[in-house]
Parts: structure tokens; sequence; C-alpha cells
């Protein structure tokens, strides 16, 4: 398989490859269009392609683009889904229709960050902010050495954290980094105070496009954790020993839970995939975040660190400096090689077949 061909070097190539896959497939897009622009002064939106008719009794999403940068990946995935008459065959058959959602924050995949325009990171995103929000406490003790205020990290930030380490753990200062947080606006994962444009357009198309279905499913795509290449299935639903189980007689016993810990993920808080429970309560939810690796763990934070830095100092005018810790951040959630796309597409391939029989199994 030329697994490469449906991935792209920027955000506007990825959509038009999209749009291109989707009139390919002969299916119809319905674009929201983003209030901003792109890098290359692009129109950004949320492009919306269904298979299957209106009133399938099940519903198979496949999305990309929640965190902006790891779009790269989730769109190739796409695209190859896309091309797949097989696929869409056997989605057909099973009476399962699929949604394919590209580019949920296409800010952050035209823009290379992470975040929406919001500086909201967009799985931390969904509250009821007339509640009171979770509060981090390990977040806010290391927040200024988490993004401090020059880079490269004086070494006092770069001991704070290793210090936190030391006393609680390497897990937990995973947690305190990555958990969310939603007292520093211009600090990293943080959640915002409001809901996100993405938030909101997400949610509306949760209620015109999965309204009728009887059962959901849902593959969310993500970059960034675990051994690179490795797809893990991480469980993406509520908190919820039935729904586990679904997740596990679909895609397999090595569903991972950040419930029970056994995720490389941390537990964290305002996950977007409960705006299913909110928008579409009349389906049975089952769904997964396929976050694949890439580079150490240690090296996508401190990407990340770099590239928040960079966005609180704009008035930094070294090219030089600009360019890199851009590329960084890039090459900590894509891995430009052909064999990783391959093996990327294989593994989204192979989840989305598995999620249509599953669906189709009444």
């Amino acid at each position: 398989m030329d697994a490469a061909r449906f991935f792209a070097a920027s955000y506007a190539e990825a959509r038009g490859k999209f749009l291109d896959a989707a009139e390919g497939a002969g299916l119809e897009v319905h674009s929201r269009v983003h209030p901003m622009l792109g890098r290359d002064s692009e129109t950004l939106a949320l492009d919306v392609a269904r298979f299957g008719p209106a009133d399938a009794p099940a519903l198979l999403i496949v999305s990309s683009g929640c965190h902006g940068i790891e779009g790269f990946c989730g769109s190739g995935v796409q695209g190859a889904l896309l091309a797949d008459a097989g696929f869409h065959a056997a989605a057909r058959d099973a009476g399962v229709a699929v949604l394919y959602l590209h580019a949920l924050n296409p800010y952050g995949f035209s823009w290379w960050r992470r975040t929406t325009h919001e500086n909201v990171d967009l799985n931390r995103n969904f509250h009821d902010f007339h509640r009171p929000l979770p509060r981090n406490e390990g977040y806010d003790r290391l927040a200024h050495a988490i993004v401090p205020p020059t880079w490269p990290p004086p070494p006092e930030a770069q001991a704070a954290l290793a210090a936190y380490a030391a006393e609680h753990g390497e897990r937990a200062l995973q947690a305190a980094i990555s958990g969310g947080q939603y007292e520093h606006p211009d600090g990293l994962f943080f959640g915002g105070r409001d809901p996100t444009w993405s938030q909101a357009t997400l949610r509306h198309v949760l209620q015109e496009q999965a309204g009728r279905c009887r059962r959901l499913g849902w593959i969310d795509l993500h970059t960034g954790l675990g051994p690179s290449g490795h797809g893990e299935r991480i469980f993406a639903c509520r908190d919820d020993a039935a729904a586990l189980a679904r997740a596990r007689a679909w895609w397999g016993p090595e569903v991972t839970s950040i419930y029970d810990g056994s995720s490389t993920s941390a537990l964290l808080s305002g996950l977007m995939w409960l705006a299913a429970y909110d928008e579409c309560p009349q389906a049975e939810y089952t769904g997964i975040a396929l976050e694949y690796g890439t580079v150490p763990l240690a090296e996508v934070i401190d990407a990340l660190r770099a590239d928040q830095w960079l966005d609180n100092h704009p008035e930094v005018e070294d090219e030089a400096l600009r360019h890199s810790i851009k590329q960084r951040v890039r090459d900590a959630f894509y891995i430009d090689t052909d064999d990783w796309k391959l093996r990327i597409v294989e593994q989204g391939s192979d989840a989305a077949r598995q999620a249509v029989a599953g669906l189709g199994a009444r």
C-alpha cells in the first residue's frame, strides 16, 4: 500500500486531499467555516462527510485534528478510509453509516499548534462552565516552571520539575502537566473558561448527524503518546464497565483506560467524547481514542513548552528560533516517514473495520 499518498505537508493540502477523497467516494461535504484564517491565509473549516443514510441504525464517527497539529496523522487515516471501497461496502452491508469529521480544530492544524485559537486544549474544554471547574494543584505549583519566562528554560525551572517527579513520581508529574488546568490561560493544557468555537461546532454536528442512530461508535485519532508507530486504543467513554466491555469486545482486550491507570494517558478532565452522551442520548455509545506514538514523552512535553513560550512572546524576532520551535512541535506529533505512515494507516483501517463489525452485530 502506498500509504504516504494520503498524508500532507500542510493543513491546506490535507483539506484539499480530504475534499477530493470525499468527492471520489461520492460523498457530499458540509463545511463549518472557522472565523479565522490559516497560516497561509487559507479558509479554515470543520469538514463533514457522511457515508450512509441519515436514518441508519448505527453510526461510526472517525474524527481528526482535535489537537490541531495531530491532524497530519488523522487526516491521512481518513483519506485512506475514504479511498477504501471495501470498507464502505462492509459498512453498508452491516447497516452502519460512517461520519468523517476532518479537522475538529482547524486553526491548530494550520498554525502547527495543539490548541485552538483561544489557546484551549479542546479535549479539556467540555465542561458545564456554569459550575465550578476542576482545580489542578500540581499544575498551579509548577506553572512557572512548565512555561518559564525565558527559553531555553533556566536551570531552576528544570530543577522544579525534577523535584516534583522525585517527590511524587513521573506519572504524577505527567498528570500535573497534562491532566487539564483552568487557572493559567497562557499555560499548557488549558481547558478554557467558556466553550470554544470547536466545542460548539462539534455539538451542532452531533445533533444534526447523530441524533437518530441507536448505536454510536467513535474513533478519534491522536498522536504523541507511546512507542513510535504504535496505535494505543484508549477507552473514550464514561467510566462505565459495560461500555468498556463493549470496547474490548470490538477492539480487543488491549484497549486501555485512563480510569484504571492502564493507559499511557493521564486521567483527564473536560473530555470531548463525553459530548456524545449530551447530544446523542438515544444512542448506546462506544468509543476509543486511537493514540499513535511518535517520540518520547519528555520530548513531546518540551516541544509543547517551547511552543507555548513562543506563543506568549509574539515579539520574538529571531526567525531561526521561531522556525526551530515550530518544526520541533510538528515533529513531536507527526513522523514524516513512509514506514510510520504505513503503520498508522494499517492500524486505523483495522480499528475502523472492527468498529463496523461491532456496531453491526445485532
